[in-house]
């Protein structure tokens, strides 16, 4: 009876989708941050393959030992069948005298969550400036596929118990897959974090008056704030220790817009003041909707033994799940 019933719900899914003109896609394939590039040997080998590496293998910025932004695969395009067409991240290369050169992006094409990006050029030689006059479009593509990837898996399986705990404080929270835990909550400061054997991936978020001048997003007031924030939250394990920011090298800052959100990213190394302890940070920091506060979300990896990559960007990518509470009537 089971079975049946199993049988009969399979065949009301296919009908369904079906009827609405929605084709069934399988799931991805591949490890994150793992993109495959369609291109013959000779062009991987010479001038257009360097210039793909060095657009997409570049070096991950802020991470000891290095690391590249992406791991790369080639296929050649006779190689290119069913079993690699599902894989989450494509890079292919159109060569033809009579197309207008350009990349076109577009998403779940033979498999989902998947982002395809076409290389259109005239030959070999037109694409190495194609990739270079379209660097951004193609990163940017790549990266929020992979951000938005983890942003569903954590609304798949999210500790709903964390973020409203955030909002009640902050007056909005980022979502929390399983595994984060509330590990101190104040009236200004709250840490969230997934804390394994060998690993942490944290969350701090915290709140300071803004001065509402230039100020307020300067490198220099925003790392004072962070330090701050840190020598009075996040002890180390040892008298006298804590965490803050390394100086070693200067952190860098990028002014951002994400879906209507303007914030100043910063990213640097933190370090644990009188103890050996360290890795790479990576803060939000914004207005609240009154203009009064800055509000900092500051997410950073601790993975001693292991690559550093993958941890960063699965914790980054949750301050891009980041959402105001609804305001009640």
């Amino acid at each position: 009876m089971k079975k049946f019933i199993a049988v009969i719900a399979a065949v009301l899914a296919l009908v369904s989708c079906k009827n609405s003109g929605k084709v069934l896609l399988p799931n991805v394939s591949g490890k994150a941050g793992e993109v495959i590039v369609v291109l013959d040997k000779a062009d991987w080998e010479g001038t257009l393959g360097n210039e793909v590496r060095d657009l997409l293998a570049d070096e991950c910025p802020w991470l000891t030992p290095r690391e590249p932004l992406y791991s790369l695969v080639n296929v050649v395009p006779s190689n290119f069948v069913d079993l690699f067409k599902v894989h989450r991240n494509i890079v292919f290369f159109e060569f033809n005298p009579q197309v207008e050169e350009g990349v076109i992006l577009r998403n779940d094409v033979w498999a989902s969550p998947q982002v395809v990006l076409q290389v259109n050029a005239h030959d070999a030689d037109s694409a190495v400036a194609v990739l270079k006059e379209n660097s951004e479009v193609i990163l940017n593509g790549i990266e929020q596929a992979e951000r938005n990837r983890v942003i569903n898996n954590t609304l798949l399986y999210e500790e709903r118990n964390i973020a409203p705990q955030v909002r009640e404080i902050m007056g909005g929270s980022p979502h929390f897959p399983s595994g984060y835990k509330l590990k101190k909550k104040t009236d200004d400061f709250i840490w969230i974090a997934d804390e394994k054997q060998y690993t942490m991936q944290g969350v701090l978020i915290y709140k300071y008056p803004a001065a509402g001048d230039a100020s307020d997003f300067t490198a220099e007031n925003i790392i004072a704030h962070r330090n701050e924030a840190l020598m009075n939250n996040v002890p180390g394990m040892f008298e006298n220790t804590y965490m803050t920011t390394s100086d070693y090298i200067t952190p860098t800052l990028t002014s951002m817009r994400y879906k209507g959100r303007d914030f100043v990213q910063t990213r640097g190394y933190w370090e644990v003041y009188n103890d050996y302890m360290g890795g790479p940070f990576v803060s939000h920091a914004f207005y609240t909707p009154d203009g009064g506060s800055i509000l900092v979300l500051d997410a950073f990896v601790y993975a001693p033994k292991y690559d550093k990559r993958q941890y960063l960007r699965q914790v980054e990518s949750l301050l891009y799940s980041f959402e105001w509470a609804e305001k009640k009537d």
